[in-house]
């Protein structure tokens, strides 16, 4: 190893420990489905989907502060309560979601990849801009043309 090792790695960002959440840090977050099976194409599958997930036993003392359905994946925009770390409500949202859409679908197995994608919200970050953000993917995916014609998504500020 040379003696200049620190400078080729100045101004790269620490990434978080999984586990290692703040309370009260917001954080936007994406799940996709296992093998990307576009399970919430079909309407009932995605509301039951969506009831999973809003029931408050699945995400504890975090808050949903706004979420899309897609046909393969998922965002949600978190904010960590006290009690659990991220990491935690994600699982136990899959989890609820998981066991919920199977049911409908008559079928076992993991519905969503064991890993998820997350971003924690920079003090500089507007959570209203990064809200709208995540409301507008099915506007950038084509899926409509105007995002009140697409039913999965919901946002605190509407």
């Amino acid at each position: 190893m040379d003696m200049h090792t620190e400078d080729r790695f100045q101004g790269l960002r620490v990434v978080r420990q999984r586990g290692l959440s703040i309370p009260g840090q917001a954080y936007h977050v994406s799940v996709a489905t296992r093998d990307r099976q576009a399970w919430f194409s079909n309407f009932h599958v995605g509301c039951e989907a969506v009831r999973a997930f809003r029931q408050p036993l699945a995400h504890g003392d975090a808050t949903l502060l706004a979420w899309v359905l897609m046909p393969d994946q998922v965002h949600w925009l978190l904010q960590v309560g006290q009690r659990d770390p991220l990491e935690k409500v994600v699982q136990r949202m899959k989890s609820v979601t998981g066991v919920q859409v199977n049911r409908v679908l008559s079928r076992a197995g993991p519905l969503w990849e064991p890993a998820f994608h997350d971003r924690p919200l920079r003090r500089e970050d507007d959570l209203r801009t990064v809200a709208r953000y995540i409301v507008a993917e099915p506007l950038r995916a084509r899926l409509v043309d105007d995002i009140r014609d697409y039913p999965f998504w919901d946002c605190v500020w509407v």
